[in-house]
């Protein structure tokens, strides 16, 4: 797995997520889950977007906060044939999952699943294959712990 990584400004974290989303491939069986946990303002949807741009996702990427997914359609030619954007922040817990469609998702093997707040909708997720933690410091940059 990748080391944590000290990162000063968004630019940097932009090119973090870039390098991240290409050490990634589909695993084949399901859908790829990358988790997503830190504080509010910690940099997560950030991470996200800049990891869409990084696979060609032309469309404006926004947090999906209140409408709580958001899938974009991937380049043709790329492992993956999906993103969906997941922010579990408002949800219950992992019925809610169920709800929203996430557990079709999560069967796609074409799929690349980021899901913002894991903790909250653990009992409806799998394992994730990478979890994600963003840290603000004090002097404003991010640490990003992989594992």
């Amino acid at each position: 797995m990748r080391p944590p990584v000290s990162v000063p400004d968004l630019a940097a974290l932009s090119a973090e997520a870039a390098a991240f989303v290409e050490t990634l491939q589909p695993k084949g069986s399901a859908a790829t889950l990358v988790t997503l946990s830190g504080e509010l303002g910690a940099g997560k949807t950030s991470f996200v977007q800049a990891a869409a741009r990084a696979l060609g996702v032309a469309e404006s990427v926004t947090s999906p906060t209140f409408v709580l997914a958001k899938s974009y359609a991937l380049p043709e030619g790329l492992a993956f044939t999906a993103l969906l954007h997941v922010d579990a922040y408002r949800l219950a817990g992992g019925e809610d999952l169920r709800r929203i469609g996430v557990s079709e998702a999560l069967q796609d093997p074409g799929t690349l699943l980021f899901l913002e707040w894991p903790d909250i909708v653990k009992d409806g997720l799998p394992a994730a294959d990478v979890s994600i933690t963003l840290a603000g410091n004090d002097d404003g940059s991010r640490t990003i712990t992989y594992a």
